[in-house]
């Protein structure tokens, strides 16, 4: 499932949420300038954080924690976690204050980095994404606005594209509003399901593409301390 927006209005402008995207952005058309050559594997082996490193030099390697999050593996990677903290970030934000929002979101990455290298991660294995920051950004959404309401793209499952196609449209079933605690309690619920089924096979379980227990980490950080964070909400919020 992809979310689109959500019906929560912001009352100012989400600067730094918009700057985190800005910086992601830079960050992944710089990698491509370097190619895949000796430049791209080495900024990827300096800025990308790897188990068996932090293990060795924990004091040299310490700032991929969070540098790792500002890296991405592919466009797709790059526009998905964009899509979801453009969505779900401006209200936290907004909640949170600019400067706390910002520590909230950096202290989320090095914590769902950290959860990638003690349970799941493959010890020679770079990591980059910010999808465990945005999962911190998930979990402290799901507590502040638990009832507000997410437009969802669900893939068509049952309708095959071919007969989509006939129509050259998505039916409206496909994108229906959800309850932010439906949407992103499903989510939480497959990555954690995800996590565990590595475990419970004796592998890895961000052996893969998906570094699923940077996820759990980033959005159990974000339950645990967004009351720490978030300033109270005003009287004529809805939420």
């Amino acid at each position: 499932m992809l979310p689109l927006r959500d019906a929560n209005p912001r009352h100012g402008i989400p600067v730094v949420t918009w700057v985190l995207v800005a910086i992601n952005v830079a960050v992944f058309v710089y990698q491509l300038s370097l190619g895949d050559g000796l430049a791209g594997a080495r900024f990827l082996l300096e800025y990308a954080f790897i188990p068996a490193r932090f293990a060795a030099e924990p004091a040299a390697a310490a700032p991929t924690l969070v540098t790792s999050a500002f890296m991405h593996g592919s466009l797709l990677h790059l526009a998905s976690n964009m899509v979801f903290l453009l969505v779900f970030g401006d209200n936290v934000e907004e909640r949170m204050g600019k400067v706390g929002y910002l520590v909230f979101y950096l202290l989320g990455a090095a914590v769902a980095t950290g959860a990638h290298g003690l349970l799941g991660g493959i010890p020679t294995a770079p990591l980059v994404g910010a999808s465990g920051a945005v999962s911190a950004v998930l979990g402290a959404y799901i507590v502040l606005f638990p009832h507000q309401r997410v437009m969802t793209f669900i893939p068509p499952l049952i309708i095959p594209w071919i007969a989509v196609s006939l129509f050259m449209r998505v039916p409206r079933f496909y994108v229906p509003w959800l309850p932010a605690w439906l949407f992103i309690g499903y989510w939480a619920l497959l990555q954690f399901w995800e996590a565990s089924a590595g475990i419970a096979a004796g592998q890895p379980a961000d052996g893969g593409a998906v570094a699923w227990w940077a996820h759990v980490g980033g959005f159990a950080f974000g339950l645990v301390t967004v009351r720490l964070f978030a300033r109270a909400k005003r009287a004529n919020r809805v939420e």
